[in-house]
């Protein structure tokens, strides 16, 4: 009698869901499902992460983007020119140290911030939803969504080489949202916060979320955008009604 041996699938490899999330994100999403990995578009992003950082020390200082940063705040201008010269200087130097510090260390930062995204999302999707998603398969399913962030990131790096370093905008450097059009030093603090959250690559990532969460659950894609958009919004007009404010 003849015996037929079960050959079990194989899976994608890193590289494979890395491309794939910009040409065919199911079939990543779906091999979530089989190995709920996240270090290697973690590790991706760290890489591309210091080699921002490097070219914002390198091309604008960071003395001069906390400058920018501090010119963006009329409460910071005011407070620092208050301060006699050498207290002042004082002031910008200590700032622009914890900002080499801060934004060198800017990896770390993102995984405690995705740890909590994920943590949100699947509060939102398990509770609300009745998704039954672990935990890891969506921490997971955020950092592979936010690849296309790599992209916006070396635009960044590629506008550093040809503006006026004053100009820079550490928090907007790229021209994918409305805000980015505006002059942050004289606009509405209040409207600048809101139109920067319809950025082209943050909708892009919103979505590649969706999908992630509805390949993995029964929750449709439709209804998975909706609501992530919505807690995005949410956070983005808390934020600007303070901006406004303080």
């Amino acid at each position: 009698m003849a015996s037929t041996a079960v050959v079990p699938e194989q899976g994608l490899s890193e590289p494979q869901r890395i491309i794939n999330i910009f040409f065919a994100p199911s079939k990543t999403f779906d091999d979530l499902k089989r190995n709920a990995s996240w270090w290697a578009p973690w590790l991706l992003g760290a890489i591309f992460t210091l080699a921002f950082v490097y070219t914002v020390d390198k091309k604008i200082g960071f003395e001069q983007s906390t400058l920018n940063q501090i010119a963006l705040s009329k409460a910071q201008t005011e407070q620092l020119e208050r301060l006699p010269a050498d207290q002042r200087a004082q002031q910008i130097a200590m700032r622009t140290t914890v900002t080499k510090y801060f934004s060198y260390g800017f990896p770390v930062l993102v995984l405690l911030l995705d740890l909590i995204i994920a943590a949100v999302i699947l509060g939102i999707f398990n509770l609300g939803f009745g998704a039954a998603l672990p935990f890891k398969r969506v921490l997971a399913i955020v950092f592979y969504a936010g690849l296309p962030f790599l992209i916006s990131t070396v635009l960044a790096i590629v506008s550093m080489q040809f503006i006026d370093p004053e100009s820079f905008n550490v928090s907007n450097p790229v021209a994918t949202n409305p805000a980015y059009f505006m002059d942050p030093y004289t606009s509405s603090k209040f409207l600048y916060g809101i139109l920067s959250a319809f950025d082209i690559f943050v909708i892009w990532v919103i979505a590649l979320m969706a999908i992630g969460i509805s390949r993995n659950s029964k929750v449709k894609t439709g209804s998975a955008f909706a609501a992530i958009f919505a807690v995005y919004f949410l956070m983005k007009l808390i934020g600007a009604g303070l901006a406004s404010m303080f």
